[in-house]
């Protein structure tokens, strides 16, 4: 499995998401660029934000947001020389 520029505009919108609470959601306005909004769309359709153009995480969502955070700390930590 590769990871499609589908995939990786999700995992963006995902990131966005403040983890610290479920009282904080996003917005993805109409003058967006065009691969956010259609993320957020199919994040939608997957069940894990509760509205087309952001919204809050649902709980599926919520751990999706938990492991792609995770994944972009650890693949952007510098090795120490």
């Amino acid at each position: 499995m590769a990871f499609t520029s589908e995939l990786i505009a999700e995992l963006e919108i995902l990131a966005l998401f403040n983890l610290g609470t479920t009282q904080e959601g996003i917005k993805v306005h109409h003058t967006a660029a065009p691969s956010a909004i259609a993320a957020a769309h199919r994040l939608h359709e997957k069940g894990l934000i509760n509205q087309p153009d952001g919204g809050y995480l649902t709980s599926l969502g919520l751990d999706a947001a938990e492991h792609a955070q995770v994944l972009l700390t650890i693949l952007n930590v510098t090795e120490a020389a």
